[in-house]
C-alpha cells in the first residue's frame, strides 16, 4: 500500500503507513460551493470601502458611525466564530451553513434598503451574526471532506484564495455597482449567490459533526463578546474624540471580561477555546500572522478607497480598477502557497510573505497629494500587500490545521478564522482611526468660519463638502489642507504597519521553525 508523500509544509501524513482516502469529484464540487460562501463573506467585509463617499452623502453618518458601518460586520463575525463553531459541532456543520445562508440573505436585503446610519449598522450586525455561522462550517467541512494531506493542502489553498481575493475583489465589485446603481445595490448581489448555495449544498456537501461534542457553555460565549465589544469600541471612540473617563471604564470592562473568559476556559473540560493550543509555537505564530496580514489589507482598503476618490478624484469604478493588481496578487499568492511550502520551509515562506506585505505598506509613504501624481506607489504597494497576504493567509491556515492535534482541529480552525476576522476589524478600527486622528491634527481651519469648522473636521468627505460652500481662496486652501492632512495620516498608518509586520516576520520565523507535525 502506498504512503502519502512528505511535504515541507508539515501537513503530510509521513508518520502513517496507510494512505488516507482521496477526495472524489463530488468533494471537489462541494469545495466550490464552500468557496462560494467564503468568497461572499470576504467580499462583504470590504465591499463598502468604495461606497464610503456615497454613504456619507446619502446617510450623513458621523465618523464613529462610518467606522461602525464598515467595521461592525467583521467585528460581530469575529466575536461569534468560536461560539458558532461549537454550535456547528453539535447540530451539524452543513445545517449551520444553510441556516447562515438564509440569514445572510435576509440581512443583506435589510442593508440594501437602509434609510439611516442606525439601520445600516443594525443590518451589518445581523450580517455578522449570519456570517459567523458560515465561516466555521467551511474549514471544518473541508477537513472532513479531504482526508488526504496533500489534497487538503490544495483545498486550503483554494479556500485561502477565496478569502484573499474576496477581500480584494469587494472594492472592484463595489466600484462597478456604484457606477451603475445606488450604494445599497452592493448588498443585493448576495441574494442570488446565497440562493444557489441553499440549493447546491445539500446535494454536494456531506454533513459532518463532532460525535462527542462538549457541553455548550453560554457563559463563555457571553464573556467572549463582553470582552471584545468594549475594547474595540473604546479604540474607535478614543481615536474619534480622545480619552475620557467613560472610555476608560468601558475598556476596563472589556479587559476584566477577557480575564474572566480565559480563567473560565482553563477550568472547563470542554472550553470554547482550547488555550493549550497556544503553547504550540508554530500555532501561535500562524494565528498572529493570520491576524496581521489581513490587518494591513483591510486598513489599506479602507483609507485607500477614500484616497483614490476624494484626494485623486477617481470615480468608484476607476478606483476599483486600480485595485485589480492587488486582487490578482492575492489570488496568485494563495494558490502558489501550496507549491512554495513544498520547496521552502514554512517558516521561510511565512516570514517572507510578511516582509512582502511590509514592503507594500512602506511604499504608501510615497503617495502624492497631487491628482496628477504617479499612481505607481499605490498600485505596486497594493500588489505587494495582496501577494504577501495571499501567501501568509494560506500558509498560516495550513499550519494551524496541521500543528494542532487532530482531535482539536475544529477548535483550531475557529481560532484561525477569528484571528482573520479580528484582523479585518482591527485593521479598519486602528489604521482608519489613526488616519483620521492625524487628519484632524493636521487640518488647517484658520480660513473656515467657526460654524462650519466642526463639519470640516468630522471627515475628509465633510471637509470637501464644507469647501464647496466656501468662496475662493478659502475653499482651495481648505481642500489642499484636507488632502495633505489625510495623506499624512496614511503615511503614519503605513509606516506603523510596516514596522509591526517586520517585527512579526522575525518572531514568526523563529517560532515556525519549531513546527512539528501533530
Amino acid at each position: 500500500m502506498t504512503t502519502t508523500p512528505t511535504t515541507r509544509s508539515g501537513t503530510s501524513a509521513d508518520r502513517h503507513t496507510t494512505a488516507a482516502p482521496r477526495a472524489r469529484p463530488r468533494d471537489w464540487a462541494g469545495l466550490g460551493v464552500l468557496a462560494l460562501a467564503l468568497l461572499l463573506i470576504a467580499v462583504d467585509a470590504t465591499v463598502l470601502d468604495l461606497a464610503v463617499p456615497s454613504i456619507t452623502a446619502d446617510l450623513a453618518p458621523t465618523t464613529p458611525q462610518l467606522l461602525w458601518i464598515i467595521d461592525v460586520y467583521s467585528f460581530v463575525l469575529a466575536s461569534l466564530l468560536v461560539t458558532m463553531g461549537t454550535l456547528g459541532d453539535r447540530i451539524g456543520r452543513r445545517k449551520l451553513l444553510l441556516i447562515g445562508a438564509a440569514g445572510f440573505a435576509a440581512a443583506s436585503a435589510m442593508a440594501a434598503w437602509a434609510v439611516n446610519p442606525e439601520m445600516l449598522i443594525a443590518a451589518r450586525v445581523l450580517q455578522g451574526v449570519a456570517g459567523a455561522t458560515l465561516m466555521p462550517a467551511t474549514l471544518g467541512l473541508i477537513r472532513s471532506m479531504f482526508a488526504d494531506a496533500r489534497q487538503r493542502t490544495l483545498a486550503i489553498s483554494v479556500w485561502g484564495a477565496m478569502a484573499a481575493s474576496g477581500a480584494a475583489f469587494g472594492p472592484l465589485l463595489g466600484g462597478w455597482m456604484l457606477e451603475h446603481f445606488w450604494w445599497g445595490s452592493v448588498f443585493l448581489v448576495n441574494l442570488p449567490v446565497m440562493a444557489l448555495l441553499l440549493v447546491l449544498a445539500p446535494v454536494l456537501v456531506p454533513e459532518s459533526r463532532d460525535p462527542n461534542p462538549g457541553r455548550f457553555d453560554l457563559i463563555s460565549a457571553g464573556l467572549s463578546m463582553a470582552a471584545l465589544i468594549p475594547i474595540v469600541y473604546a479604540v474607535k471612540e478614543f481615536a474619534a474624540h480622545g480619552p475620557s473617563l467613560n472610555l476608560l471604564v468601558i475598556a476596563a470592562v472589556g479587559v476584566v471580561s477577557g480575564v474572566a473568559f480565559v480563567r473560565r476556559q482553563r477550568g472547563l473540560t470542554a472550553p470554547l477555546i482550547d488555550l493549550d493550543l497556544f503553547r504550540i509555537p508554530a500555532f501561535r505564530a500562524a494565528v498572529f500572522t493570520n491576524l496581521l496580514s489581513v490587518f494591513a489589507l483591510a486598513g489599506v482598503l479602507f483609507f485607500g478607497s477614500q484616497y483614490l476618490q476624494l484626494v485623486l478624484g477617481r470615480s468608484p469604478l476607476a478606483a476599483g480598477l486600480l485595485l485589480i493588481p492587488g486582487t490578482i496578487g492575492s489570488m496568485l499568492g494563495a494558490l502558489a502557497a501550496a507549491w512554495l511550502v513544498r520547496y521552502r520551509r514554512p517558516a521561510t515562506v511565512l516570514a517572507g510573505s510578511l516582509v512582502t506585505v511590509a514592503a507594500g505598506a512602506g511604499l504608501y509613504w510615497l503617495l502624492p497629494t497631487d491628482p496628477q501624481g504617479s499612481m505607481t506607489p499605490f498600485i505596486v504597494g497594493f500588489l505587494l500587500i495582496g501577494l504577501g497576504e495571499g501567501v501568509a493567509l494560506t500558509v498560516s491556515c495550513d499550519m494551524i490545521v496541521s500543528t494542532a492535534p487532530e482531535a482539536r482541529a475544529g477548535n483550531a480552525a475557529a481560532i484561525s478564522e477569528t484571528a482573520m476576522e479580528m484582523g479585518i476589524a482591527l485593521g479598519v478600527a486602528v489604521l482608519g482611526s489613526a488616519v483620521m486622528a492625524a487628519f484632524r491634527q493636521g487640518l488647517d481651519l484658520s480660513h473656515v468660519p467657526s460654524a462650519q469648522a466642526d463639519a470640516a473636521r468630522e471627515s475628509l468627505g465633510g471637509a470637501i463638502e464644507t469647501a464647496r460652500a466656501l468662496p475662493q481662496p478659502a475653499a482651495g486652501e481648505l481642500l489642499n489642507s484636507a488632502h495633505s492632512a489625510f495623506v499624512s495620516g496614511i503615511h503614519l498608518a503605513a509606516t506603523s504597519t510596516a514596522v509591526i509586520l517586520l517585527l512579526t516576520a522575525f518572531v514568526a520565523y523563529r517560532a515556525a521553525r519549531k513546527q512539528r507535525t501533530a
